[in-house]
């Protein structure tokens, strides 16, 4: 049997803040593997990369999540006794949850409150010197989110809330001050999510029963018991929190739609290509870089072994750009998705596997329709010139974003 290759060094983890997104598979393409072996914040660490860790990733019988994000994610992007952390039945029965929010007529529904918000601002984009899209679309959809969720949101608190929401996913990963504040950010929004939940129990609060308000004040978890008050609040800020989270992904899109001008022809041309042009920002504009778990028992795979307890990092991005499945992986191809069959575990922006039963967020289905709508409206519902700014992605975001935040001026509603 094998050792499992080394990374240079005692501990990698500058190197990965450094380079996010690089880091996994730059390591695996100097050692010519899948795999290597490190240690994150001084604890033993499996990187791996590609479409076959990932299927190894997600065999329930290998790896579970189970203790393996850092406590600085939970405390910030995740929170604690979440999904995320669940495994087994435990993780399939909350994971009904999820799934009972995502039927099509549910997804419609947010589609459209998404697309009157934006008539609704357009009218003031007119009026404006300069629009910053991301974070006018942050806004948008923390209205969006918590109207669709049957979450109270009074004009007063849009601001707050949007912030918070974004400081969860934004500064997930960050360090100092910033990692503080999103820590803040997450206790805040935790007494604000789990006095809702408290609100709809006695009954002042009455959302609609398909909301994910109600669905989450209301689910009990296998032993009959319903969630605690700070349990179900994080849960209804995993509903919510993603959806914002898609401003990323919208201003990413923005991004793709002006550096491959032909492509805003073409999509006025057939809706039908917007999906392939979606799903083409999702596989190549970074998001998160990487997914942990843990081992659940010893097991090996190509002659190495995996040992019980050893951390397992999964690369997000490097599969989703591996030349081994995708031809010119670093080329924006949104046509790669035409007659592509995609298996579930080559394209993975938002995890792999089943979303039944994996830890594949159902969320994606979200992302895709807000991405649509988004799109479809800056290249049928509106003209507008993009002037002069530093566009360049940084990197060293989680998620990256244009430095500019996409800027737009002259902004014009068609009639």
């Amino acid at each position: 049997m094998s050792s499992i290759p080394s990374a240079k060094g005692i501990d990698s983890t500058l190197a990965l803040l450094r380079n996010p997104y690089g880091f996994i598979p730059d390591t695996c393409r100097d050692l010519e593997g899948d795999l290597f072996e490190t240690r994150i914040l001084l604890q033993k660490t499996i990187c791996m990369t590609g479409a076959a860790a990932a299927e190894v990733f997600y065999s329930e019988d290998g790896l579970v999540r189970a203790g393996s994000m850092p406590k600085r994610i939970q405390k910030t992007l995740l929170g604690e006794k979440g999904i995320q952390g669940l495994d087994g039945e435990a993780h399939r029965h909350r994971k009904r949850m999820f799934i009972s929010l995502m039927a099509s007529e549910r997804i419609e529904a947010l589609e459209n409150r998404t697309r009157d918000l934006l008539d609704r601002y357009a009218r003031d984009w007119q009026a404006a010197e300069k629009v910053v899209l991301y974070d006018e679309v942050r806004e948008i959809l923390t209205r969006a989110a918590c109207a669709w969720s049957g979450v109270p949101l009074p004009e007063a608190e849009v601001e707050t809330r949007t912030a918070q929401m974004t400081a969860l996913f934004q500064d997930a990963g960050a360090v100092g001050w910033k990692h503080w504040g999103a820590r803040l950010a997450r206790h805040r929004a935790e007494r604000w999510a789990a006095g809702i939940i408290e609100r709809v129990r006695d009954g002042s609060l009455r959302p609609a029963q398909e909301s994910a308000a109600h669905i989450v004040a209301t689910w009990r978890d296998l032993n009959g018991e319903l969630l605690t008050s700070k349990v179900a609040a994080v849960e209804l800020l995993n509903v919510v929190r993603p959806i914002v989270a898609v401003s990323a992904f919208i201003a990413q899109a923005a991004h793709a739609l002006h550096r491959n001008p032909e492509w805003r022809q073409k999509l006025k041309d057939d809706e039908g290509q917007l999906e392939p042009f979606v799903q083409e920002v999702r596989r190549l504009y970074p998001f998160f870089p990487a997914v942990a778990a843990r081992v659940k028992s010893d097991f090996e795979w190509r002659g190495y072994r995996f040992t019980k307890g050893h951390r397992v990092l999964l690369d997000l991005y490097g599969t989703n750009t591996d030349a081994r499945s995708w031809d010119a992986p670093q080329e924006f191809r949104p046509e790669r998705f035409h007659d592509r069959e995609v298996t579930p575990y080559d394209f993975i922006p938002q995890g792999g596997g089943d979303h039944h039963r994996n830890h594949r967020c159902p969320g994606e289905w979200i992302a895709i329709s807000q991405m649509k709508a988004f799109c479809s409206f800056l290249v049928n519902a509106i003209d507008y010139e993009v002037p002069d700014q530093d566009l360049d992605l940084e990197t060293g975001e989680l998620p990256p974003m244009p430095k500019s935040r996409f800027i737009m001026r002259n902004v014009r509603r068609r009639q």
